[in-house]
């Protein structure tokens, strides 16, 4: 059964269910006192993760499974549960890492070894609700944006020490998107700071395709696209792209500005299609197409939305610069600016592929590379790391993000081994 007949009951009761919820009060408590600089609790220690014995050595062995061209060799950085986006951070050897849980971590690596010493949870003090976006402002804040909330840490890579950190409320919870939207599914966000100092977050919309009563009001918010805002005060908001489904990966070419984004497809249309998208935004107001068109093919009207029939096409809707394969649910990304890499990588993009779910037989858990040509625009994607999905078509972890470390090498993380990655390379 296609999934947007499932989606509209089951999210609806989820809509209605975390809108009345409200923030717990110790919680607020704690966040209160923290924006203030005081003390939100009295136990100084906080638990690290290991990074020793049995798990690590397994998941070190599974990695012996991956292709890499050669000169690349991939070790296992960190054991970090959930591990989802990352954040590297400007000045220290360490790292911020989102979850879909409660959790954001720390990682750091002390002895600059090129392998964590430690790892363990950042801000416990607070109360994170799927804190799945982490990122940088260009002067050293940590921004964490969660499902319904923005929060933004000064300097947190010098005083995620203890479990109190200075913090500022820049979106309050449930200001984000309206409460009654909230939903399980598609909740997870992504962010970045643009050369123009702003906030880019990617908000997903949360069916697999929205109803047509919701299409323009969701448009105007900004579900379903990318949204900006001051960093530090959540003002002078506003909606930058239109027409994606749900994106979980961007990133900022540094060389002319443009943003780039991963999308993922439609479910319930069978095995091979939509493809999954990568898109290049280039000036605010863009639409991308969606519920319209996904990866190329028609949507409105399809057996996964029959009541968009009449939907009229986007004015001026914008095509992806790269279509990937169906349903390998391409996630995180970022551009390659280090040296270490040969030349053939610097400049073009790294694209995190989680792997399918509903595929008959199951595809992705792999990097992506995709080099972008003198224009700006995409050239051919290739396959850079692969071999996460073992023979018998078992996941042996999932790739969601990748970042670059100030050496230049590569880190992946993967939620489902609870792992960060690293890659390196040395001339053959």
């Amino acid at each position: 059964m296609p999934l947007n007949r499932l989606h509209p009951v089951r999210i609806a009761a989820a809509a209605l269910l975390a809108g009345a919820v409200a923030v717990p009060a110790a919680a607020q408590q704690n966040l209160e006192k923290l924006k203030q600089f005081k003390v939100a609790t009295t136990d100084l220690n906080i638990p690290v993760v290991p990074q020793t014995g049995r798990n690590a050595d397994a998941i070190q062995a599974n990695l012996r499974n991956i292709k890499l061209p050669p000169g690349f060799k991939i070790e296992l950085f960190a054991i970090v549960p959930d591990a989802r986006m990352m954040a590297v951070a400007p000045s220290t050897n360490m790292l911020f890492v989102g979850t879909r849980k409660t959790t954001v971590w720390a990682v750091t690596d002390r002895n600059s070894d090129g392998q964590a010493d430690e790892v363990k949870s950042f801000a416990p003090s607070l109360k994170f609700t799927n804190p799945n976006a982490v990122c940088w402002t260009r002067d050293g804040f940590l921004i964490v944006v969660e499902h319904n909330r923005v929060l933004n840490f000064p300097a947190a890579e010098f005083f995620y020490e203890g479990p109190d950190v200075a913090v500022i409320e820049v979106v309050p919870q449930g200001k984000l998107i309206p409460p009654e939207e909230e939903s399980f599914n598609h909740g997870a966000r992504v962010c970045d700071v643009g050369p123009d100092g702003m906030l880019y977050v990617s908000l997903g919309q949360p069916f697999n395709v929205q109803p047509r009563d919701k299409v323009k009001m969701y448009d105007e918010i900004g579900i379903g696209g990318i949204i900006r805002m001051n960093a530090f005060d959540g003002s002078k908001r506003e909606v930058f792209a239109r027409g994606i489904r749900n994106s979980v990966g961007q990133d900022f070419n540094p060389k002319d500005g443009s943003l780039w984004w991963t999308d993922n497809q439609v479910d319930g249309m069978g095995d091979d299609i939509p493809p999954g998208e990568l898109n290049r935004s280039t000036a605010k107001g863009q639409h991308f197409g969606f519920p319209w068109t996904n990866g190329g093919v028609q949507i409105a009207g399809s057996a996964a939305a029959p009541d968009l029939k009449d939907l009229p096409a986007p004015a001026g809707m914008i095509e992806p610069q790269v279509k990937f394969p169906a349903h390998q649910a391409q996630l995180g990304m970022a551009f390659y600016t280090g040296n270490m890499f040969p030349e053939k990588y610097r400049g073009g993009m790294f694209v995190a592929s989680h792997g399918s779910w509903n595929r008959t037989k199951p595809s992705g858990a792999l990097i992506n590379f995709v080099p972008v040509k003198a224009d700006g625009n995409a050239g051919a994607s290739e396959v850079f790391a692969e071999g996460w999905l073992d023979q018998n078509g078992i996941y042996r972890g999932r790739p969601v993000d990748v970042a670059m470390m100030k050496d230049g090498s590569l880190l992946i993380s993967d939620d489902f081994a609870g792992a960060i990655y690293r890659v390196t390379y040395t001339a053959p």
